[in-house]
């Protein structure tokens, strides 16, 4: 089978847009995609949709009523956090399988404000109680201790990811916040769930992000000169593992999905020139070191620590700001990952550009369970 290709990527400035509709944001940025791969609606044969929140409402034909309804198939995908790459997955796996040479992928969600992951209307009283370990800040908050009895990462090491994280927006014109948060404040930050504490919590955005993806026929009748090849796509879920159930898994998945992409794509975690990964609190971040094989495990804070995951480092880790700046819209978070590595790869990430790089990788997980990730190599 031939290769496939992003021939046109981008997102919108995430955001909060109570004036808007999805369908409207999702419109946005799918225009401003098509575009990038200067190419109109009716060229594309197929579209799919990510979005969780309004998953029965058929958001991916409201899009098309904003931009042409040319009876193309729709496919609308909801898969918690890993949503958006679901939607890139199906699209991209049409095209590979030669059914295709050009689709469109969106991922869209408008997010309201406070807590995610809560018991909400279960029928019963859960077994940890209304506000336990079923919450989102609960699961990874007890992830990071276990991590922290193993290894002794430190809260201190937990908090220098945020620090980093919102480092790195400040040079992402389409982040949510941009703000330098200095050791001391992150760590004197509201405490959510020890350790993580405010500042070290994914923000709740609107937000939308669009791909145009080309099989390597049409590719090359469009134009290579920013194409930008997919060297893996997988998806996981975890398999059985005996284990304590009160303290959901939120490693195998990964481990299972990071040796399946590298295997696809024929390259090593030290091949690896920058990673856009799924840091929903900053103790994930840390954990998700170890489960892509950026380190050893118990390495991980010896990482933040050195600076290797810093633009500038050795593998620099989510230069986009990552979930804890840039914000976390669930339905398009998959699709504005593989907008920044993609923008890398093409040399146009201006002040925050990864210097060289040629292989990127980005990394979505959904509890429930679901796990994307992908792997992105300069033409």
């Amino acid at each position: 089978m031939s290769d496939v290709y992003i021939l046109g990527i981008d997102m919108i400035k995430f955001g909060r847009f109570p004036d808007k509709s999805v369908a409207e944001l999702g419109a946005q940025a799918a225009t401003m995609a098509l575009d990038d791969a200067n190419v109109s609606i009716q060229d594309i044969e197929g579209l799919w949709c990510g979005n969780l929140m309004q998953a029965s409402n058929m958001v991916g034909q409201q899009v098309l009523r904003q931009i042409g309804q040319t009876g193309i198939p729709v496919v609308n995908c909801a898969n918690a956090c890993a949503t958006g790459a679901t939607a890139f997955r199906d699209a991209w796996m049409s095209v590979k399988a030669g059914i295709y040479d050009l689709v469109l992928a969106v991922g869209v969600e408008q997010m309201g404000k406070g807590l995610l992951g809560g018991a909400g209307a279960r029928k019963g009283i859960p077994t940890e109680g209304l506000l336990g370990s079923a919450t989102m800040p609960a699961i990874f908050a007890e992830a990071g201790m276990e991590h922290a009895r193993k290894y002794g990462t430190t809260f201190e090491q937990f908090a220098k990811v945020s620090v980093k994280n919102h480092h790195h927006s400040t040079l992402n014109p389409k982040a949510m916040y941009q703000i330098e948060t200095p050791l001391e404040t992150v760590m004197n930050a509201e405490m959510i769930s020890y350790p993580n504490t405010k500042l070290m919590c994914s923000v709740n955005v609107d937000g939308a992000a669009a791909v145009v993806i080309a099989s390597e026929k049409k590719a090359k009748e469009l134009g290579m000169s920013r194409a930008v090849r997919v060297k893996a796509s997988v998806l996981t879920s975890d398999p059985f593992t005996e284990r304590d159930l009160v303290m959901p898994d939120v490693n195998t998945c990964t481990r299972l999905g990071a040796s399946k992409a590298y295997e696809m794509a024929g390259v090593g975690p030290e091949d690896i020139n920058l990673v856009e990964l799924h840091d929903c609190f900053a103790t994930a971040e840390i954990l998700h070191y170890e489960n892509l094989g950026l380190c050893k495990d118990g390495d991980a804070g010896k990482l933040i620590d050195d600076g290797d995951v810093a633009l500038g480092g050795k593998t620099p880790v989510n230069v986009s700001g990552g979930l804890l700046s840039k914000g976390h819209p669930l339905g398009a978070t998959g699709i504005a990952n593989l907008y920044e590595v993609s923008t890398h790869l093409r040399g146009e990430a201006d002040k925050r550009q990864v210097e060289g790089a040629k292989i990127g990788m980005t990394h979505v997980i959904g509890l429930g369970s679901a796990c994307a990730i992908h792997i992105l190599e300069k033409v």
